[in-house]
């Protein structure tokens, strides 16, 4: 346990003596887990890797995180809300292991968003970015106009009273739609799933640009009109 870790965001008290024949000489699974991930994002802080090899291991961390959520803190919030107060190992019942890891998360994201910044200045000063829609010039939102009317396969889900809420794939792009019968005039509801497919745009440019497809689609198709 690293006794540097301060106090609520880590899983022991900082400079406490650990007491060897009590639950504190385990290690929590969740912040062991979290620490690792933590390691992860070190990868991305180090000058020694290639600049897109850094970007990559933030990008994992991340995926980690996502994970992590999934599976790790769905457990302990399907324990909570069940009313289990069955102790860990390291003597800390599921509320108190939820509590102490959204804390950590909440630290490790602070951390994640300012290596990003880091990285995405550098990657500016090498003439690349990673673009929204406002920032295409005229001439590269009239280049995705291809993209507009042949986007990457859409799945319909149905919403109606057999089906009141569609299947929402963890990790997928879904958009709900407000619809109207265009012979009533009645207001229907649906959604459309985006198949899995590339996550970046390379518009065509003197400088290395990419636009996030999710954040293009966003603003009402492949680029914001």
């Amino acid at each position: 346990m690293d006794a540097g870790t301060p106090d609520g965001a880590g899983f022991s008290t900082p400079g406490a003596a650990i007491d060897f024949s009590g639950p504190e000489r385990f290690v929590n699974r969740e912040f062991s887990w979290l620490q690792f991930n933590r390691r992860v994002l070190d990868q991305a802080r180090n000058d020694s890797h290639p600049l897109l090899e850094r970007m990559r291991f933030l990008s994992i961390s991340a995926t980690n995180l996502d994970e992590f959520f999934m599976v790790r803190v769905a457990g302990l919030a399907g324990q909570v809300r069940e009313g289990i107060v069955v102790r860990s190992p390291d003597g800390l019942t599921p509320a108190e292991q939820l509590e102490r890891v959204l804390a950590e998360v909440a630290s490790l994201q602070k951390d994640q968003r300012a290596v990003f910044a880091e990285l995405s200045a550098l990657l500016a000063k090498e003439k690349s970015s990673l673009s929204g829609p406002t920032g295409l010039t005229a001439s590269e939102k009239t280049a995705g106009a291809p993209l507009r009317r042949h986007d990457l396969p859409v799945t319909p889900l149905s919403i109606d009273p057999a089906h009141p809420f569609p299947f929402i794939p963890n990790l997928g792009f879904s958009i709900a739609l407000a619809l109207a019968n265009r012979k009533t005039g009645e207001a229907m509801s649906g959604a459309a799933a985006l198949a899995a497919g590339p996550q970046t745009l390379h518009p065509p440019a003197r400088k290395a640009r990419r636009l996030s497809l999710h954040r293009a689609r966003g603003c009402g198709g492949a680029f914001c009109r």
